[in-house]
């Protein structure tokens, strides 16, 4: 379903390519607003250039292991490692779906997730998260998922004035830089929303899934404290 002609689209991206601005670390006060006020040990997967990893060892009672399958992006997070207040936070070229050579089952107060979730087998994923979280931990994913519905094409719609006013405020008075979450390997999401949302709850009951904007979707389970 298109809406915009191929001249309105590739003017909007000559026009991102010059103001780029970070969609996932967008979210990062959201996530922030999701977890307790002091929470112990957090695994952050695919944590990129590690900004989440340093926001959650702010609170963190315990430390942070931010893991991503990416050697050269863990680099680029070690390399930053130093000066930060809060817990001790390691990164560690890891495979999401192996998990951390050090986890053992519910070890984890906090499991995050930002746009990675759709390059995993995504049920597999969530038992995988599950499984690592303790009893009373927080899952908090931010996932992407194929426009599907006339509200997913319509949130889109939505998305594109508000997405050049984020560029503009974000890019004001200074030099634009490429966030280096942009440089990261890339795959389109071959999920709907409303996949997500039925895979969701079949593996995470009581889970809550909310369509945002900018082309993403928020995910928050609580594992039970009997688990």
């Amino acid at each position: 379903m298109t809406i915009l002609s191929p001249s309105v689209l590739r003017a909007l991206e000559r026009f991102h390519a010059s103001r780029p601005w970070d969609h996932n670390a967008h979210y990062h006060p959201w996530i922030m607003r999701q977890l307790p006020r002091r929470y112990g040990r957090v695994l952050d997967v695919g944590c990129g250039s590690g900004d989440l990893a340093r926001l959650l060892a702010r609170r963190s009672a315990s430390s942070v292991l931010g893991i991503d399958s990416d050697p050269g992006i863990v680099e680029k997070a070690r390399a930053r490692e130093a000066g930060f207040p809060g817990a001790p936070v390691t990164f560690s070229v890891v495979d999401a779906m192996t998990g951390p050579a050090d986890g053992v089952d519910g070890s984890y107060d906090v499991v995050t997730c930002v746009a990675v979730i759709h390059h995993l087998p995504f049920a597999d994923a969530l038992v995988s998260f599950r499984r690592q979280l303790a009893p009373g931990g927080t899952l908090v994913v931010v996932g992407v998922a194929r426009a599907e519905s006339c509200v997913d094409h319509l949130l889109g719609i939505v998305a594109l004035p508000a997405n050049v006013v984020m560029a503009w405020v974000k890019n004001r008075g200074r030099r634009a830089v490429r966030p280096v979450a942009m440089t990261a390997r890339t795959r389109a999401p071959e999920m709907g929303f409303a996949e997500v949302v039925r895979e969701a709850r079949r593996v995470l009951p009581g889970c809550r899934v909310r369509r945002r904007l900018f082309w993403r979707y928020t995910l928050v389970w609580r594992q039970p404290t009997g688990s």
